[in-house]
C-alpha cells in the first residue's frame, strides 16, 4: 500500500492511472468487518479488470470540519488507519485534506473533476449510505445514473451484521464505552489496539514503584476508558505483558487524554517509540483516589489481577 497526500501528488503515478482504478471512498473508522468487506470487492474487482486498488479517505473527517463539537470520538487516528489499510491488498491510498475548497464541491464536480478527471475510475464500491457533494446531494443513485452516461460501474455492498445487527463504528465506540472489549473484537475483527509514541511524562509512577510508558495518542479523546491488562508490541520479539490506564488520572488533576502503561518486569529505556497497546481485559474504571497512599494500594491490586489474566490467558 502506498500513501498519496492530495491530488497534486497523483502525478507520482500517473503512469499505473493511465488505464483507470477501482476505487472506494470513505472515512474508515476502525477499518471494521464492514470496511474489510468493501476493501476485498474493491481488491476482487481491480484484480479482475487488471486495474490498481485505491481507497480514498479525508482528513480530517468530513464532521470534524462541518461539526467538530458533534463529531464523534474517533477509533482511530490516522497513522493507525494507514497501518491497519497496509494490511489489506489495497495498492493505494488517496488522503484528500477536506477543507471549505473540497466542501464546495457539487456531486457532479466531485463526479467529473475528480473521480474521472484525477483519477479515471472504472469502478466504484461504496457502502450503501453513502453520500457526497455539496449539502450531501450526491448518493449511489445518481452515481449509477453518472457512470451509465460517462462509461463507470458502481455497486454497492450490502450491509454486514453480527449477531443479527449492522456492524458501524458507532456500534463499536457503544461497545468499547461499556467497555465490551469480546463485542469490539467481533466487530472490529482484531481486538481493540490503539498506537503511541513514549514521552516525557511526570515521572510519578517511578516515585512510587511502579514506573509507566507515558504515550502521546495524537488525538483530543480516545473511545475507551479505565484500566486494562494488555500487551504492547514493538518492543520486544514478542507481546510484552502490562497493565494500562486509559484516562484523564483525575487524582492528580489530569485533563487530557493520557495513557499510561506499567510493563511487567520490562528494564529498558524507550523514549521517542512507537508502540501499539492491545487490551485483553478490562479491570476497573478510572478513579480519583483521595492521595498517593489509597491509589498506590490500588495500583498493586490492579498489577496482580493483570498477573493473573496472563498467567490463566
Amino acid at each position: 500500500m502506498r500513501l498519496i497526500r492530495g491530488l497534486h501528488n497523483l502525478e507520482s503515478i500517473k503512469t499505473r492511472l493511465a488505464q483507470g482504478c477501482v476505487l472506494t471512498i470513505g472515512n474508515f473508522d476502525g477499518v471494521h468487518m464492514g470496511h474489510q468487506q468493501i476493501l476485498n470487492a474493491v481488491v476482487s474487482q481491480a484484480h479482475d479488470r487488471g486495474l490498481p486498488s485505491m481507497v480514498m479517505l479525508f482528513e480530517p473527517l468530513p464532521i470534524e470540519f462541518f461539526a467538530p463539537q458533534k463529531a464523534p470520538v474517533r477509533l482511530m487516528n490516522l497513522r493507525e488507519k494507514l497501518q491497519a489499510l497496509q494490511h489489506t491488498e489495497i495498492d493505494y491510498v488517496l488522503c484528500m485534506r477536506f477543507d471549505r475548497e473540497f466542501a464546495e464541491l457539487t456531486a457532479e464536480q466531485f463526479v467529473n473533476d475528480i473521480l474521472l478527471g484525477k483519477l479515471s475510475v472504472k469502478h466504484l464500491v461504496v457502502g450503501d449510505d453513502f453520500r457526497f457533494g455539496k449539502q450531501r446531494l450526491g448518493n449511489y443513485a445518481y452515481l449509477q445514473q453518472q457512470g451509465k452516461w460517462k462509461g463507470f460501474s458502481v455497486s454497492d455492498r450490502p450491509t454486514f451484521t453480527v449477531a443479527g445487527a449492522r456492524v458501524s463504528s458507532t456500534r463499536i465506540r457503544a461497545a468499547l464505552a461499556k467497555p465490551d472489549l469480546q463485542e469490539a473484537e467481533a466487530l472490529l475483527g482484531a481486538p481493540f489496539t490503539f498506537n503511541g509514541r513514549v514521552i516525557h511524562g511526570q515521572k510519578l509512577g517511578r516515585q512510587i514503584g511502579f514506573p509507566t510508558l507515558n504515550l502521546n495518542p495524537k488525538r483530543l479523546q480516545m473511545p475507551v476508558s479505565g484500566v486494562f491488562a494488555v500487551t504492547v508490541d514493538g518492543i520486544a520479539e514478542n507481546p510484552w505483558p502490562g497493565v494500562a490506564n486509559v484516562g484523564v488520572r483525575p487524582t492528580v488533576n489530569g485533563h487530557r487524554p493520557s495513557i499510561e502503561v506499567h510493563l511487567f518486569d520490562w528494564h529498558g529505556d524507550l523514549y521517542g517509540r512507537h508502540v501499539d497497546v492491545r487490551l485483553e481485559h478490562y479491570i476497573r474504571p478510572e478513579m480519583k483516589f483521595d492521595g498517593l497512599p489509597s491509589l498506590i494500594k490500588q495500583i498493586e491490586k490492579d498489577a496482580e489481577e493483570a498477573r493473573t489474566y496472563f498467567k490463566t490467558h
